[in-house]
């Protein structure tokens, strides 16, 4: 049987409320800063609307609502992670993205039964970074397949 060898996973890492996230990086197109949002009629109440974001229109969803946090007032430190799924981009406000990490895949561990107020079905997995934790989420399960072929007739 080979040996199995040890690689790292690299991620995006952002702030919601007091909590530390992450996404790969290989999800995410690009972070930027908080913009104009137009917003959509007839959505979900955790998608903002539409941003054009270089000649593409891209849906906008307020992670915090996706995940039952309270919203809180933009500020400077907001930014919104175009993140690649499904052929789609979508644009996730967050409060702040705050570094790019190598997380050894050996220091993963499984998502405990709770986790504040986070449903567990979203989370991929924990990481203890020295005096850090760091929740990994699936963005597959935060946005459900209905919700993704939703946000694409958006773009359309």
């Amino acid at each position: 049987m080979a040996e199995e060898i040890v690689q790292d996973v690299k991620v995006i890492v952002f702030q919601l409320k007091n909590e530390e996230y992450a996404v790969p990086v290989t999800q995410v197109g690009s972070i930027e800063k908080m913009e104009h949002i137009t917003r959509v009629p007839n959505t979900e109440s955790f998608i903002k609307g539409v941003i054009n974001m270089r000649g593409v229109v891209t849906p906008i969803v307020d992670l915090r609502s996706r995940l039952g946090l309270e919203e809180t007032p933009v500020d400077d430190n907001t930014r919104i992670i175009i993140v690649d799924l499904d052929d789609t981009s979508i644009g996730l406000i967050v409060d702040a993205a705050n570094d790019v990490v190598d997380i050894p895949v050996d220091k993963i561990e499984e998502a405990p039964q709770v986790i504040g107020a986070i449903n567990v079905d979203y989370i991929d997995g924990v990481v203890k970074l020295e005096d850090r934790l760091v929740i990994l989420l699936d963005l597959r399960k935060v946005l459900k397949f209905h919700e993704i072929e939703a946000i694409k007739s958006i773009e359309n």
